[in-house]
């Protein structure tokens, strides 16, 4: 017996060095060697020529974000529910399939909806207000319902081609983090969820910057014990997610109706926060009765 183990251990540590690889690691063989490429500083500029912004049709919210969203990028919007977060995908769905002189990007959005949120009715209520042909704007937006969190990654997984062939200029995930939360419970399961989370977002800022098309998500907010002043809430997700999004809006409920947008994270926008309102129209500027009256 003894023999038999030496006998094991020693083809163990005889096996070929390249079998002995993590798996997770490239290959530096075929297409791998492409991936790692390097490209110049004016590439680089020219890509950030490159991009394009889409227009809220709220000069605040433009303002906010720095003359719109941008495309190549992902924004995040976070709030509780009702804060508004699905209001302002449903208008930049309308709002993206507009000529570029109107502040849209002439392109069809992809709307992946994990909670049930997205309303065609509403949709079609807010390209009549807006003065568009509504069945026109419906037929402009790619809807898909997901259901768990396999469904919601394996969606991602296939957008690359559905966004190409159907030249999607705005990609929606709302919710982000729905399916992940309800399934993977516990802190034993905290580490394998991240993990999944981190390559699924990855996944959709490579669609964002090959293609040059917008994407948003929306997350929820979770109670920030460690917090003695200031918000007593936060984003879910951790740093995987805070890190994954370019841009981070938080939206809340004010008074008179209105709704409150702050930008919280961002590499170059300043935090700075502004109103705005739920309309038929979807989403338009707004302020406080004591600011109108100034």
């Amino acid at each position: 017996m003894l023999s038999n183990r030496t006998h094991t251990r020693t083809n163990r540590k005889s096996r070929p060095r390249e079998q002995r690889r993590p798996q997770n690691l490239p290959s530096c063989s075929g297409n791998d060697t492409d991936r790692l490429r390097h490209v110049t500083a004016k590439q680089l500029y020219e890509r950030r020529l490159s991009l394009q912004r889409l227009s809220f049709a709220s000069t605040n919210l433009d303002k906010l974000l720095g003359n719109g969203l941008e495309t190549q990028a992902i924004t995040e919007f976070v709030g509780e529910f009702g804060a508004g977060k699905s209001q302002i995908c449903m208008k930049l769905s309308v709002n993206v399939q507009l000529p570029a002189k109107d502040g849209g990007l002439e392109g069809k959005a992809l709307f992946i909806d994990t909670e049930g949120t997205f309303a065609a009715q509403r949709v079609y209520q807010m390209a009549q207000a807006m003065g568009l042909d509504a069945e026109k704007i419906l037929d402009g937006i790619i809807y898909s319902r997901v259901y768990n969190s396999d469904h919601q990654i394996l969606t991602v997984d296939h957008a690359f081609k559905i966004c190409q062939e159907e030249n999607i200029k705005l990609l929606v995930v709302d919710s982000i983090l729905s399916h992940f939360r309800g399934e993977y419970i516990g802190r034993e399961s905290l580490s394998e969820r991240q993990q999944r989370l981190n390559s699924h977002l990855h996944k959709l800022l490579r669609i964002a910057q090959a293609l040059n098309l917008a994407v948003i998500i929306t997350n929820q907010v979770q109670a920030n014990p460690q917090a003695f002043f200031g918000d007593p809430m936060r984003p879910a997700g951790g740093n995987i997610l805070a890190h994954a999004s370019t841009h981070r809006v938080m939206l809340k409920k004010a008074s008179q109706g209105l709704r409150v947008a702050k930008i919280i994270d961002s590499p170059y926008l300043p935090e700075s926060e502004t109103y705005f309102q739920i309309t038929t129209k979807g989403v338009e500027d707004a302020a406080p009765k004591s600011r109108r009256d100034e």
